[in-house]
């Protein structure tokens, strides 16, 4: 899943943070499970669409373009309750409606302005998200479960004083509103974070007063709850997490056990409730994504190059990045319509988005995009919905 944390120690510098105002809740849904919807008994037995099985009437619902989502949730709590369920993604993928979204928190060059961009697969841009809750935060997490987008704890700057948070805000794409989930156990930022199997998984990091954690926290969100796993065997932090078939790996960053980044890969079995290790992950990655069945990810010494992952032997193979220039330049991915998208971390007018097609026919995989975000990408996720 795509988030960003730093390996710097926090509070020194805050320039991957972005400023908010708060975006409140309406009040029905600020501390209740976001994944329930009460029905007024008057909506609970009236039909959603009068003269058609609720059924049809589904059918007819998921039919509708995805940048009507809003106002259709608007007409009652019925069609919202519909709109915002797993059902309705479930329908809509039946019927072929499904479309895919990229969302790009961007920034200025100056760090200063954040704001969330959305694309469509044409490379429009939809809209803009409103502002997010809470004060302005570093080293959070980022993760796609359900259609919605989850930012998850991080760290920020109050009166001087570095505060670390355990709070978790999620992005309903469906009805473009901001919602509160339940904490995490524990306070944590520089962490890693990823969905597997309906599931979403915070590890390692650092929590209060610069301590690094082991700990490993798996959250619901039919119960959203967040219940604590089985620890890594050391504490690591500014690492990444990723899921392939059923687990979930932990790469990259630093680990009590090893001088320097780590390039050991913790992997955990949640039907064994167990951790393993391997010995060949990527060390000092500075931008990730999952592919299919594969990770894409880029080291700080060598910007030039991808390195991509395949979790069923194991392997990993390098791919050259046809650019010239300095090596220092590095990017962030996006994935949008099966392909991963590189954006620069330099701001130059001239220099268009890379994308690359891993299913192209061998010399035509390189090409470049019109997607383009009107400042710095920090990070990016794609929702279908």
């Amino acid at each position: 899943m795509p988030g960003f944390v730093s390996n710097k120690k926090p509070f020194t510098d805050l320039e991957m943070c972005f400023s908010t105002t708060v975006y409140k809740d309406p009040p029905n849904h600020s501390k209740i499970n976001p994944q329930l919807t009460s029905l007024a008994p008057d909506d609970l037995y009236s039909p959603i669409l009068p003269g058609l099985s609720d059924d049809v009437a589904k059918y007819c619902l998921a039919l509708v373009p995805r940048t009507s989502f809003p106002a259709m949730g608007a007409v009652s709590n019925r069609w919202r309750s519909f709109i915002r369920s797993k059902e309705f993604i479930t329908v809509r993928k039946q019927a072929g409606r499904l479309e895919e979204w990229l969302y790009i928190l961007t920034g200025d060059a100056d760090a200063k302005g954040r704001h969330w961009e959305v694309f469509d697969c044409l490379g429009n841009v939809q809209q803009v998200l409103p502002p997010m809750p809470g004060p302005e935060k570093a080293d959070f997490g980022v993760v796609v479960l359900d259609g919605k987008l989850l930012v998850i704890a991080g760290n920020s700057v109050c009166e001087g004083a570095g505060v670390v948070s355990a709070d978790v805000y999620q992005y309903d794409s469906h009805l473009n509103r901001w919602s509160t989930l339940a904490n995490l156990n524990m306070p944590r930022y520089g962490f890693a974070c990823a969905e597997v199997d309906g599931k979403v998984y915070a590890v390692g990091g650092y929590g209060a007063d610069v301590e690094t954690l082991s700990s490993a926290e798996v959250y619901d969100a039919d119960k959203n709850e967040w219940t604590l796993i089985e620890s890594l065997r050391c504490p690591r932090w500014g690492c990444f997490a990723c899921g392939f078939e059923g687990k979930l790996y932990i790469m990259g960053g630093r680990s009590r056990f090893t001088i320097g980044y780590s390039k050991f890969v913790d992997v955990y079995n949640p039907e064994c409730h167990t951790w393993c290790e391997m010995k060949n992950g990527c060390a000092m990655v500075t931008a990730h994504a999952v592919l299919g069945k594969k990770l894409f990810c880029m080291e700080w010494k060598n910007q030039r190059k991808l390195a991509i992952f395949n979790a069923i032997d194991n392997s990993w193979k390098m791919v050259p990045v046809p650019l010239t220039g300095s090596s220092r330049i590095g990017f962030q991915f996006g994935i949008l319509d099966g392909k991963l998208l590189l954006f620069s971390l330099e701001k130059e007018p001239d220099f268009r988005t890379l994308l690359y097609d891993p299913e192209a026919a061998p010399g035509s995989e390189w090409l470049t995009s019109e997607i383009k975000p009107s400042g710095l990408c920090l990070c990016s996720v794609t929702i279908k919905a």
